[in-house]
């Protein structure tokens, strides 16, 4: 028998604060749970689980045109307009793609986009039937020309850069090269321009201090760390589906080979149990907002090679982020959490001064790059004089180091420079003054079009990034990617889901545009990629693939 010995003062008290700790602990973890968004997306480690055990498996010649069990007469049809299609394809750009099949072995980008174009089932047949060509010979207003002379309509938006149409970036760069020619590649310190660069940014983003970096993903890398640094905390919090670059910390799930950063906390956007954990937590140094999320909130960016059905959605409420983002806001001043808005994609597209002047919210930092160069690569970080200290006066020895070789290159800020000071002519500040009317107006007028066609496609914008919906449930939706290619339209390797706009697309050119998608659509509809069973769904769709999921895992 063991004595019952009674607890001394200090054992209970000692006691009381493990179960205590340990309360508190179970509450924060449960507040935590809440505010993680309930798919995959929201639980980085679980998805990175379902990631890797996802096999690999491709529907060959036999099954690929009838996956759908559609009827012999509809695969007939199928099979040779694939044919015709890779022809054209071919036949439209030959010298493009032997350049590009050429260089593929040795660019592991083209590897890449090439292999995820597409979901991965249709994979291995699409690669045998149609080649994209990577290259392009030369640019003019909003058209795109490939070495073989063709010529195309640009909504790729150079993953952003092209805000204003590239002619308005080469003379952008032409000028600036002009600017900094007498000083050259100097590194180390400062070209003249320099100072009325950062005076411009500082009035444009509202904002004392300015630092300079190579690339987009730098500067957020160096906005969290300043973060970190001066709140002496180290968890940041990012939301589901939002894009930073393509570090650790920001991007911890499917696509990192390290595990999950144990500081970094991926939340729910738009909800209360996130404003609940940042009310209650003492270690968060910085929340991360991507602007861009506002057309999709909690969901990763649309790409082609996810689409395996119809079920593509987006839903832009302007008011309802404004009203998230100023809670956000007030949340963060409260509890003394670095706000860092990341504009990096964005940039100046939602008005001249970006998505705080749009949503009429005040960050703490502010991280550009793209079209912010004037069409050479950059990062910019604007924020609180506070906050960009890179030192300790009273400690000599603590420091937030951060340097980079080519920050404020003269020609990057020549560039820059002249960007900047275009963004102030009335040319530019009539473009904005009618900014949302105008692609509001043309999304509207292009989805009636596309109605009045009979077409099972919508398109969706928040501005002028614009994606396309599909009122299909159907398997080959992503093929009209490359009926809008063979129609002269020009899209980023992710496909249909992502069309963005340069402002120098006048009401001529649009129609244009829209003539040519509604062609596409209507060649994809007649050669029965849109045909489904009746009883199809979205929903028997995904439960199909989950059935070959498992039998490919499993199969002996």
């Amino acid at each position: 028998m063991i004595p019952d010995f009674p607890l001394t003062m200090s054992e209970s008290v000692i006691g009381l604060a493990v179960v205590t700790w340990g309360l508190l602990k179970a509450k924060e973890r449960l507040e935590l749970s809440f505010a993680k968004n309930p798919s995959l997306g929201g639980h980085v480690r679980w998805s990175k689980r379902f990631a890797s055990q996802i096999p690999s498996y491709s529907y060959d010649e036999s099954q690929w045109f009838g996956c759908d069990a559609a009827p012999q007469t509809v695969q007939d049809t199928r099979r040779q307009a694939l044919s015709a299609l890779g022809s054209d394809l071919v036949g439209q750009s030959p010298v493009t793609l032997a350049h590009t099949e050429k260089a593929k072995p040795m660019i592991s980008d083209l590897q890449f986009t090439s292999n995820y174009r597409v979901p991965f089932q249709f994979k291995s047949v699409i690669l045998k039937h149609i080649q994209m060509g990577a290259f392009w010979q030369s640019s003019d207003g909003v058209w795109l020309t490939d070495m073989d002379g063709n010529r195309f309509m640009d909504v790729t938006g150079s993953y952003g850069v092209n805000l204003f149409g590239l002619d308005f970036y080469k003379s952008n760069i032409a000028q600036g090269s002009e600017l900094a020619s007498d000083l050259g590649p100097s590194l180390g310190s400062f070209h003249p321009c320099v100072l009325d660069n950062v005076e411009r940014l500082c009035r444009l983003s509202g904002k004392d201090e300015v630092s300079f970096h190579m690339s987009g993903t730098e500067a957020v890398m160096q906005a969290v760390r300043l973060a970190r640094y001066h709140t002496a905390r180290k968890k940041i919090v990012r939301f589901t589906g939002a894009y930073h670059g393509w570090w650790d910390d920001v991007q911890p799930g499917p696509g990192n080979p390290m595990p999950p950063a144990k500081h970094t906390l991926t939340l729910r956007e738009m909800h209360e149990s996130t404003l609940k954990v940042l009310r209650n937590r003492t270690d968060i140094a910085c929340v991360l907002i991507n602007p861009l999320q506002a057309l999709h909130p909690n969901q990763a960016a649309p790409t082609d090679s996810t689409l395996v059905d119809g079920s593509r959605h987006v839903h832009y409420d302007r008011a309802a982020y404004t009203a998230w983002l100023q809670a956000l806001r007030q949340v963060c001043t409260d509890k003394g959490i670095v706000l860092i808005f990341d504009e990096v994609f964005l940039g100046f597209r939602l008005a001249r001064g970006g998505a705080q002047e749009y949503f009429g919210i005040q960050a703490d930092m502010v991280t550009y790059g793209k079209t912010l160069g004037g069409g050479l690569p950059v990062g910019v970080i604007c924020g609180k004089a506070e906050l960009m200290k890179r030192f300790n006066p009273q400690r000599p020895a603590d420091i937030c180091f951060a340097r980079g070789t080519f920050n404020a290159h003269p020609y990057v800020m020549g560039a820059m420079n002249v960007f900047l000071k275009r963004l102030d002519t009335p040319e530019v500040l009539e473009l904005y003054a009618r900014l949302d009317q105008c692609w509001d107006d043309r999304a509207n007028q292009l989805n009636a079009s596309l109605q009045a066609h009979n077409l099972p496609i919508q398109v969706a914008n928040m501005s002028t990034v614009w994606t396309i919906l599909y009122d299909s449930p159907t398997r080959f939706n992503w093929l009209l990617q490359y009926y809008m290619r063979r129609e002269g339209i020009a899209l980023s390797w992710v496909g249909s889901g992502r069309l963005i706009f340069s402002l120098n697309y006048g009401e001529h050119e649009f129609e244009e545009l829209s003539r040519r998608l509604i062609l596409a659509g209507q060649k994809m509809m007649a050669d029965g990629w849109f045909w489904k069973p009746e009883a199809q769904t979205n929903k028997s769709i995904r439960r199909g693939i989950l059935k070959e999921l498992l039998r490919a895992r499993f199969a002996s």
